[in-house]
């Protein structure tokens, strides 16, 4: 749906607050710059996984009341999102998703803001990577 070279590197707005987009992208399936419709459910997550073309995958924990055992249970959630190009977000970073149309048979959701880092991850990667030259 890109006509000209304005709207590629403008981006449309998307009817959630989110930061404005400085890059342009050619990509179909981006809310930004593509034909793709931001509704339902967001959530914000760590992306914890890049390795598939244009996805990424996102976790989140969240705390559950366990009352026949008085105690809490932590439980994660991971889903997978549809990586744009004008935002390519890598490991380690805290982004926001949103529902959208099923993308693919695992790929309902698609990254719409980069927050910023996540310093636990970063420490998790460290010490995987010194037990590995141990």
């Amino acid at each position: 749906m890109i006509h000209n070279e304005k709207t590629a590197s403008k981006g449309k707005n998307i009817g959630i607050d989110v930061q404005p987009v400085t890059k342009g992208c050619t990509d179909q399936n981006c809310p930004f710059h593509g034909s793709l419709r931001c509704r339902g459910r967001t959530f914000k997550g760590t992306v914890i996984g890049t390795k598939m073309h244009k996805t990424v995958v996102v976790e989140w924990e969240t705390i559950k009341a366990e009352k026949k055992f008085e105690r809490f249970e932590k439980k994660r959630t991971r889903l997978k999102a549809h990586n744009p190009e004008c935002l390519s977000a890598k490991e380690g970073d805290v982004v926001r998703i949103s529902e959208c149309r099923p993308i693919s048979k695992t790929k309902s959701f698609v990254v719409i803001e980069i927050e910023g880092k996540d310093a636990r991850f970063q420490v998790k990667r460290e010490a995987l990577e010194e037990g590995k030259t141990r």
